[in-house]
């Protein structure tokens, strides 16, 4: 997070134990998001704090393909909560709904860090 910019890069994985054939991933801010955004064509605005991305389908033990989300806050903050979540996952079997909800503090130091 860089001002008001904060760029997600989220690479889904499928632990299995079947194929994904599409799931959606829900990411939501703690601040809300400017007005107007310039959302990838797989990604749609549900409300003023949260956007929802389609991963494609998602093999087992396969990393899918990296989802790049670049959003503007509506207005600078020094820290924001994304809370990240499988939204839906197309009906697949999942045993470890563990793994489905993250929660991550990003802090305005411009620097980039993985989790």
């Amino acid at each position: 997070m860089e001002e008001d910019l904060v760029e997600v890069r989220l690479t889904p994985y499928n632990s299995g134990p079947a194929v994904v054939t599409d799931a959606t991933v829900r990411l939501r801010w703690s601040a809300p998001l400017a007005d107007d955004q310039e959302l990838p064509a797989r990604c749609v605005r549900e409300d003023e704090r949260t956007v929802l991305c389609g991963t494609g389908a998602l093999a087992v033990d396969v990393a899918g393909d990296q989802l790049r989300l670049p959003v503007r806050l509506r207005e600078r903050a020094a820290e924001v909560t994304l809370e990240i979540e499988t939204a839906w996952n197309s009906g697949a079997v999942d045993k470890d709904r563990s793994n489905d909800r993250m929660r991550v503090l990003v802090l305005a130091t411009g620097d980039s860090y993985a989790f």
